[in-house]
């Protein structure tokens, strides 16, 4: 079953946005081999293109941007030098791509955000508040679980990984975490984050952590009540992790007051450029993607007839 944010049923603007990097390394993992007629790597190109166009039609969204990475937040580098440090080096012919994937974006009509020293989650905090404050309704397409924490009544989740194609609400992060979206922050801090290279609390796994915070409330009721935890080696594990996970629940918040302010009218999907995609599709030898294109202008003109 697809996620679809029905417009014509909340009668509100859908607001649409994409984790950038994690779409475009999805989309070159998925395809493997795949050049243009000059020989240069296409396949992550193809696959960012395909999997833009399903969750825009599954979204329902009539507002849509795309926020990569500007690079890693200063501020969780002093908290944690080690944060993200285990990440590997970007394929080189994934790097190469991402400029032309930025092309599409702007051929298509799709806003495309970056900003050096900001990482694209805090932006996409930032958006999805003030969209919902300005009255839209918010879909988030990443399978990043640190956004577990915005969801809510009026923001669900699309996650790539998710075979049953599910528009993500609070059901689906307590069926995946064991808590609801409030707490998982916390939860984080607790387990850790082996992504970011966030370590958690020793012998502390999914389960522990969410059983402790619906018991407790929170982190800070936790600590309050650490002698009520009966298990000698669980109070010794918190006791002796207190600084990193109140150090943790800092590092996994997403800073959205850190990102700019932007426009929401500016993110409205705009009228492609027929021409400029035509040019794009040939140059990368995308001759399916082209005859529908060409399929679409068709339509267009004899509807304007």
């Amino acid at each position: 079953m697809q996620a679809n944010v029905n417009k014509n049923a909340s009668e509100k603007p859908v607001l649409l946005l994409v984790d950038g990097h994690a779409y475009a390394y999805r989309a070159f993992f998925a395809i493997r081999s795949l050049s243009s007629p000059s020989g240069a790597p296409t396949n992550a190109i193809y696959g960012f293109v395909k999997m833009l166009q399903k969750v825009i039609n599954q979204s329902g969204a009539d507002h849509a941007a795309v926020i990569w990475d500007g690079g890693l937040a200063e501020g969780r580098k002093e908290a944690l030098p080690d944060y993200k440090a285990n990440r590997p080096e970007m394929p080189g012919d994934l790097e190469q791509q991402l400029d032309e994937m930025v092309d599409y974006l702007n051929a298509a009509g799709i806003t495309t955000l970056c900003q050096d020293g900001l990482e694209a989650d805090d932006w996409i905090a930032r958006l999805a508040q003030d969209a919902q404050n300005a009255g839209y309704r918010v879909v988030i397409a990443s399978a990043d679980k640190d956004f577990f924490q915005l969801i809510g009544p009026n923001l669900g989740l699309i996650n790539p990984n998710d075979k049953e194609e599910r528009l993500w609400s609070a059901a689906e992060v307590v069926a995946k975490t064991g808590v609801q979206p409030e707490k998982i922050v916390d939860w984080l801090s607790l387990v850790g984050d082996a992504v970011d290279n966030i370590p958690g609390v020793a012998g502390v796994g999914p389960k522990t952590a969410a059983d402790l915070l619906n018991k407790y409330g929170s982190i800070d009721a936790i600590y309050t009540r650490l002698g009520e935890i009966s298990s000698d080696r669980l109070r010794t594990a918190l006791t002796e992790a207190r600084e990193n996970v109140i150090r943790n629940r800092e590092l996994v918040r997403l800073w959205g007051e850190a990102a700019p302010e932007c426009d929401l009218m500016t993110l409205q999907i705009k009228m492609a450029d027929m021409t400029k995609l035509a040019g794009l599709y040939q140059k990368w030898g995308f001759k399916t993607l082209l005859k529908e294109l060409e399929q679409r202008q068709q339509t267009t003109e004899l509807l304007l007839c």
